[in-house]
């Protein structure tokens, strides 16, 4: 049973699906095949790029999936855990000058270009596509970042997500990363499109799924595709 979700708003795409889910006997076995059990609802949401909050300044344009500074929906403040995620696109040397951060991590992942990234610590780096950067701001911690030069054109999305404890240390790390299938998803199409998926209609770049407990979600991608995924088990 699938179908859009009635609604006078325009976005997003919901679409639901009812999953019946057999009731376990007292001796741990599963019912038969067709007996009475739960009806499990899940849902698959699709925030389109054209829908994302849009911040310009010079030398650089942001897209938000989520409530943001001046930008603010009180239905869409984060995902689980996940309260930022940011597609930024600069030019070289453009960024973000000195800023602080504490109590939530920061990931940044590079689909073009480079980011050069320095902090009070003294922590410094270029970060690559193809890597991952993750710093954990703690009780606080100054940073900056910008586009390198002589690379071209650079984009790179940003997340940052509540930590699990509050005031820690500060931390910084640089690595490659595989994710687990959790049933709270967060699938960001960083370039190129898929055709479509099992619940839903297809996407392009910069759109997104938003998936609750609909686990190994098959898609099928209609040029070469790279996806950034975020799972959570809550």
């Amino acid at each position: 049973m699938l179908g859009p979700r009635p609604s006078s708003v325009a976005a997003p795409s919901i679409w639901y699906a009812a999953v019946l889910v057999p009731k376990v006997k007292p001796e741990g076995s599963w019912g038969k095949s067709g007996a009475t059990g739960t009806m499990m609802p899940v849902a698959v949401e699709i925030f389109r790029s054209s829908e994302r909050f849009t911040t310009r300044d010079e030398g650089r344009l942001t897209r938000h999936s989520f409530s943001f500074g001046t930008h603010y929906d009180p239905e869409n403040v984060g995902f689980g855990p996940l309260v930022c995620h940011d597609d930024h696109r600069l030019r070289g040397g453009a960024g973000f000058e000195d800023h602080s951060h504490a109590d939530v991590e920061i990931v940044t992942w590079v689909i073009d270009g480079a980011v050069e990234h320095a902090d009070a610590a003294g922590n410094t780096g270029v970060i690559r596509p193809g890597t991952v950067q993750v710093q954990s701001a703690g009780a606080g911690i100054v940073h900056r970042e910008a586009a390198a030069t002589g690379v071209g054109p650079t984009r790179f999305v940003q997340a940052w997500l509540t930590p699990d404890q509050r005031g820690a240390e500060p931390a910084y790390d640089t690595a490659f990363v595989t994710l687990p299938d959790e049933p709270r998803q967060h699938v960001f199409v960083t370039r190129g499109a898929l055709v479509r998926s099992s619940l839903a209609e297809p996407l392009s770049d910069g759109d997104a799924f938003r998936i609750t407990d609909q686990p190994r979600l098959e898609v099928t991608a209609a040029v070469p595709t790279e996806l950034l995924v975020w799972t959570f088990t809550s």
